[in-house]
């Protein structure tokens, strides 16, 4: 899985937002709001990658156990997907 095209990750005033670019915007008319933990997470997926990365990558960047970083994944993953932001 990845994202969609057309998203694009900005750090803004120590924030980071997502915001919609070219046709995207016209069917996804808001901003998402993501903390670090989110924005890593949302870095990788800008490419090919499986759940199983993601916890891995998660218990390697941050201190957590491997059952926090597999709920934290999958939570993003299932709000990743009720916004129809991911290619699967």
């Amino acid at each position: 899985m990845k994202l969609k095209p057309g998203f694009v990750l900005r750090e803004i005033l120590e924030e980071w937002m997502v915001m919609p670019v070219g046709e995207p915007s016209t069917r996804f008319p808001y901003m998402i709001s993501l903390n670090e933990t989110g924005a890593g997470l949302w870095k990788q997926l800008q490419v090919d990658t499986t759940e199983p990365a993601l916890v891995e990558w998660l218990t390697g960047e941050y201190d957590v156990t491997r059952e926090v970083a597999q709920a934290d994944v999958a939570r993003f993953l299932a709000d990743a997907r009720a916004k129809g932001v991911l290619d699967e």
